[in-house]
């Protein structure tokens, strides 16, 4: 998961490194690369046989499924360009999943933040690829509106409130913020989504052009606007405003603001 960037980011101090990715790296280097709202860490290893990366979560934290991620890889790898799957496991401290290294670099990298423009029109063009190349006939995961709001009414009876969303949605409250997410705009066009396609989940090559999706842990069938939303909103994040038309541009589509709305409320109350 990829939040706003207060949320989530390049660890900046001392990351306690795992007893199991100290196992997995042998005599590789170890270096954290990412660290998500969830706590969530990534750490790349570099050695004689190449570089992987493995992430890793505490137990306890029900909103990361590695197992998952790496049954979603997996399915997705033949068509798309995502990680292969190295390995995953679990035990008693928490599950972690191992990656081969994929050419391209994080979207949100220095470079690309002085050519916003640049990033935004790959972001756009790597997700309809993506959401082209997947066939939805044969993706056995899904993303869609029911399920997603089974997981907003647990976060409402958990307890969480308008402090934990965006600053745009607080003022609706959570009864008026839950009721119109009981209205949701017909479907444009289904798609086997990202399921985060937040800008740091796009990997660029040297020249600017897509190069993978990373980070597909809620991959599955929805409408393709649930990704549309949320990759224009990470635009604002990580980037500035006054980027969703070039992202858009690059897809092939036009804006859709009620549906980008309605995404975007349930992309941050889910």
């Amino acid at each position: 998961m990829s939040l706003r960037p207060e949320l989530s980011g390049t660890p900046t101090g001392p990351v306690p490194v795992p007893a199991v990715v100290t196992a997995l790296a042998g005599d590789d280097a170890v270096t954290p690369v990412w660290r998500n709202a969830l706590g969530g860490l990534t750490f790349r290893l570099d050695g004689g046989d190449g570089v992987r990366y493995v992430k890793w979560v505490a137990a306890g934290t029900p909103e990361i499924d590695l197992p998952g991620e790496a049954e979603r890889l997996a399915w997705a790898w033949p068509w798309a360009r995502v990680p292969p799957v190295l390995g995953h496991g679990s035990d008693a401290e928490g599950s972690w999943l191992v990656t081969a290294a994929v050419d391209g670099r994080s979207a949100v990298e220095a470079r690309w933040k002085a050519e916003p423009a640049v990033a935004a029109a790959a972001i756009g063009r790597g997700l309809r690829l993506l959401h082209d190349a997947l066939p939805v006939d044969r993706c056995p995961f899904d993303w869609d509106v029911p399920r997603r709001l089974g997981r907003v009414d647990e976060r409402i009876a958990e307890g969480d409130g308008t402090a934990e969303w965006s600053p745009e949605h607080r003022r609706l409250g959570v009864v008026e913020a839950r009721a119109l997410l009981d209205a949701p705009p017909e479907v444009d066009r289904l798609v086997v989504c990202h399921g985060d396609a937040c800008a740091p989940n796009t990997l660029l090559g040297d020249d600017g052009s897509f190069a993978a999706h990373v980070d597909l842990g809620s991959l599955g069938v929805a409408d393709r606007w649930a990704d549309l939303a949320v990759a224009t909103w990470s635009l604002g994040w990580n980037f500035g405003p006054g980027l969703d038309d070039v992202l858009l541009d690059a897809y092939g589509i036009d804006p859709d603001q009620r549906r980008t709305a309605y995404y975007r409320l349930l992309y941050d109350l889910a």
